[in-house]
């Protein structure tokens, strides 16, 4: 499913710096920005509770906005949010504006659905290898993710870009040879998953050996080379 149209009214403003952005917000406003396609940039401001409200029910990096902006509408992706990192409040908007008509390339999500075989019959464990896809499309065509059914995944299998079904709308960018999950056994997860700091660990206890070793032969050569010291000279 595409995202939906989202609509927001936005407004030109002169207003530049960091005191007329904080005059911009204290009266109920956002500060954002439009890089246009012929080039430049036009400022503007916008509602920041209607943005605040419209961003917690999208969580994809490219949503999709049109601009009604002196009586035009601008499609435009929203390309970065500035947040207050103590409220986390939107503080600063950055859009792109786009054609309609004309692929982009973005990156889209992949979200694994299902619980697979080899897991639920044979015990393994699912590894998520991929977790976005390149792919170019029209902006309308942009999803927030891409659900892909891992059920029928089998122990010691993988599937690969390749396998993804994702349409005619769809032109993937990423490598078809990737491998988005692989359904691995539960020995061989605990396997992949020792850190260079755990196998370093493992193999303290043989140097930690030797070293006793060595300490033992050296304190037993010790009492060996004084008793020799204290032995009388053999008489000629």
């Amino acid at each position: 499913m595409a995202n939906e149209v989202i609509r927001m009214k936005a407004e030109l403003r002169t207003e530049q710096g960091s005191c007329a952005a904080g005059r911009l917000r204290r009266a109920g406003a956002l500060p954002a920005a439009v890089n246009r396609i012929e080039g430049g940039t036009t400022l503007v401001k916008l509602d920041a509770h209607a943005f605040t409200i419209m961003l917690r029910h999208h969580a994809s990096e490219h949503v999709l906005v049109t601009l009604e902006l002196e009586d035009k509408e601008v499609p435009a992706l929203m390309r970065e949010v500035q947040v207050n990192v103590m409220t986390g409040a939107p503080i600063h908007v950055d859009f792109g504006e786009v054609s309609l008509t004309k692929k982009l390339r973005v990156e889209i999500p992949l979200h694994l659905l299902g619980e697979p075989e080899g897991v639920k019959v044979d015990g393994g464990i699912l590894q998520h290898n991929l977790r976005v896809i390149e792919v170019d499309c029209l902006p309308l065509d942009i999803v927030e993710n891409f659900d892909v059914d891992v059920s029928a995944m089998k122990l010691s299998q993988s599937l690969f870009v390749r396998d993804l079904a994702l349409g005619d709308k769809y032109t993937v960018i990423t490598g078809k040879d990737v491998p988005v999950a692989t359904v691995v056994a539960a020995a061989a997860e605990e396997v992949v998953a020792a850190t260079p700091e755990e196998a370093a660990a493992a193999g303290n206890p043989e140097v930690i050996a030797k070293g006793k070793k060595e300490e033992a032969a050296a304190a037993g050569a010790a009492p060996a080379a004084a008793g020799a010291a204290k032995a009388p000279a053999a008489k000629k």
